[in-house]
């Protein structure tokens, strides 16, 4: 019995797997965490997690046998970067045992049950906002630098969202410098001040193009998520005090 089968150029999977792989964490009481869960539908869809902050990436693929299935990341990532630009066939067995082929490479993984892998939090879309990528991206490359890395005061280890008469505010400070960027932005959003950790932001910047394209941006009690095209970055909003920047201007 197979679990998921699945063909497509390796150019796509590697470009989902590299994406999908910066939040995966390096080492975790849960081995389910240190990989990535490849889920097998109307798309393929690759995903990691950190407890923190998650990515899912969905690209059109060759799909014969839906499923899903947890590889390791890194050794799963090794043997696709190995593999020639062609298309790999992917097969996983009811043991969770991966076979691989691209071309004449082929290889056999071992993997781990999708049931092990905590699900990525659902961000209602009850606020919303758009913003172009090329805005988004440039307002995070002006204010991360601004991120404290101190882990004493978590709470300025993200940038400050502030959406306000149509204009979304971000602001960082690291106890030494403050910077702030303005926007003019989409959605029916108003009066919402949130936290979001820089490292999410990080992979936000480096997922946005220098398009007109836009980001949409959902915020939920707990979570906020970015979708970027065919990418959605769901993190963990931080909780506490923010400096009331506005007194230090």
């Amino acid at each position: 019995m197979h679990m998921l089968q699945f063909s497509c150029e390796k150019t796509l999977l590697q470009s989902a797997v590299n994406t999908a792989s910066r939040t995966v964490a390096a080492k975790s009481s849960i081995p389910a965490l240190e990989g990535l869960l490849l889920e097998g539908d109307e798309q393929l869809t690759v995903s990691g997690y950190n407890m923190q902050t998650g990515i899912r990436t969905s690209f059109d693929a060759d799909i014969r046998e839906g499923g899903r299935i947890v590889l390791n990341a890194r050794l799963f990532g090794e043997i696709i970067r190995k593999m020639p630009d062609d298309v790999i066939v992917f097969s996983a067995d009811d043991k969770l045992l991966v076979r691989l082929s691209c071309g004449d490479a082929s290889f056999e993984i071992p993997g781990l049950s999708a049931e092990d892998y905590p699900d990525l939090p659902e961000v209602d879309d009850e606020y919303s906002v758009a913003i172009q990528q090329r805005t988004l991206k440039a307002m995070i490359n002006q204010t991360s630098f601004a991120v404290s890395t101190n882990e004493s005061r978590p709470v300025y280890m993200g940038s400050l969202f502030e959406l306000e008469g149509g204009r979304l505010t971000m602001v960082s400070v690291d106890g030494y410098r403050l910077a702030i960027r303005r926007e003019s932005v989409q959605g029916g959003a108003e009066g919402l001040r949130f936290i979001i950790p820089g490292s999410a932001l990080l992979d936000v910047e480096r997922l946005c193009a220098d398009s007109d394209e836009e980001v949409l941006l959902n915020v939920g009690t707990k979570h906020s998520s970015f979708t970027i095209g065919g990418t959605v970055v769901v993190s963990r909003k931080l909780e506490g005090d923010f400096l009331n920047y506005k007194k230090s201007l």
